[in-house]
C-alpha cells in the first residue's frame, strides 16, 4: 500500500472519530443546564475528548505520510459522517438536501485527492515558527473574545468554530513540521519541544472553543464552520510554505480550486439542512420525551449566553 493510500485510510477513521465526539459534545452542551464547568461533570464529554484524542493521533500519523494540502481537505469527511450518525445516535433524519450535500462533499474531496501532488518534503523554517505560533495563537485569542460579545448563539457559535477551525489548522502544520523534524531530519527531543509546546496550545485552544461554539448553535453550523476554516488555513500554509503543488501545474490548481468550491457547497448545504430542522425535532437523551413545547425552551436556556462557556 502507498504511503498517499495510507494516508486517505487514516484520514478516514480519524473524520469518524471526530464525528462521534462531535455529536457527543453537542448533546452534552444542549442538556448541561449549569455554567461553564458543568460538561466536565459528564460522561459524554470525557467520551468525547477520547474520540477527539483518537482522531488526532491518527490525523498525526497521516500527516508523516501525505501532504496537508490533502490531508486537510479530507477532514471534510468528518460533517458527511456526522450526519448519518446523528441520525443513528439522535433519529435525526438526514433528508434529500443532507444526501446532496454529502454527495457534493464527497465528489470534491474526491477530485482534490485525484490532483494531489507528490510533496516535495519542505518544512517550516525554524527562525519563522515562534512568530508563527504567536500570530496564530493571538488571531484566535482575538475571535474568541470578539465572539463572547456577540449575544446571538448562532453568529457566537460560527465565529467560536472558526477559531477553533484556525487554531486546529495551525496545529496541523506544527504538527507536520515536527513530523518532519522527527522522521527526515533525526532531531532530538530537546529541538522538537517548541514546536510540541505551539501543537498543545493550538489544539486545547481549538477543543475548548469547538467545544464552546456548539451551545445554542446546534451541531452542523459550527461543525460546518471547522471544517471549512482548518483546511484552508492548513492548505494555504502547505502551499505557500511548504512547496505543496497539485498536479497539471496551472491547470490543475484551477481544477483543485473548483473541487474545493463543490466539496465547499456540499458542507453548506448540510449546514443549511440542519439550520432549517425545527428545535422539537431534535429529542432529547431521555427515555420519556418530553412535551413537544418544552424542548425550545431547553434549547433556549442551553443557548442563553448567562450559561455561555
Amino acid at each position: 500500500m502507498s504511503a498517499l493510500a495510507v494516508a486517505v485510510l487514516l484520514c478516514l477513521v480519524s473524520a469518524v472519530c471526530y464525528a462521534g465526539a462531535a455529536i457527543a459534545q453537542e448533546r452534552v452542551a444542549a442538556t448541561s443546564p449549569g455554567g461553564g464547568y458543568a460538561p466536565l461533570r459528564r460522561p459524554g464529554w470525557w467520551g468525547a475528548v477520547a474520540l477527539t484524542c483518537l482522531g488526532a493521533g491518527l490525523h498525526v500519523v497521516a500527516l508523516a505520510y501525505g501532504p496537508l494540502s490533502l490531508v486537510q481537505p479530507l477532514g471534510a469527511l468528518t460533517i458527511v459522517f456526522a450526519l448519518p450518525m446523528a441520525a443513528l445516535c439522535a433519529r435525526r433524519p438526514v433528508g434529500a438536501a443532507g444526501r446532496r450535500g454529502a454527495l457534493l462533499a464527497t465528489v470534491g474531496l474526491a477530485g482534490l485527492l485525484s490532483l494531489t501532488g507528490t510533496p516535495h518534503g519542505d518544512t517550516l523554517a525554524r527562525a519563522e515558527r515562534p512568530l508563527l505560533a504567536a500570530v496564530a495563537l493571538a488571531a484566535v485569542a482575538l475571535a474568541a473574545l470578539a465572539a463572547r460579545q456577540l449575544r446571538h448563539p448562532g453568529a457566537r457559535g460560527v465565529l467560536l468554530a472558526a477559531a477553533a477551525g484556525g487554531a486546529f489548522g495551525m496545529a496541523s502544520v506544527f504538527t507536520k513540521a515536527v513530523a518532519e523534524d522527527w522522521t527526515r531530519r533525526g532531531a532530538d527531543i530537546p529541538a522538537l519541544l517548541p514546536g510540541l509546546g505551539a501543537i498543545a496550545a493550538l489544539a486545547l485552544a481549538g477543543m475548548l472553543l469547538s467545544q464552546s461554539s456548539y451551545r445554542g448553535a446546534g451541531l452542523a453550523a459550527p461543525l460546518a464552520t471547522v471544517t471549512v476554516v482548518n483546511p484552508v488555513v492548513a492548505a494555504a500554509i502547505g502551499v505557500a510554505e511548504l512547496g505543496e503543488v497539485f498536479r497539471y501545474g496551472a491547470t490543475g490548481a484551477l481544477l483543485a480550486a473548483v473541487a474545493g468550491a463543490v466539496a465547499a457547497a456540499g458542507v453548506v448545504t448540510l449546514t443549511v439542512q440542519d439550520a432549517k430542522r425545527p428545535a422539537d425535532a431534535l429529542p432529547l437523551p431521555h427515555a420519556r420525551q418530553p412535551d413537544r413545547d418544552l424542548v425550545p425552551a431547553a434549547a433556549r436556556r442551553a443557548g442563553d449566553p448567562g450559561h455561555a462557556p
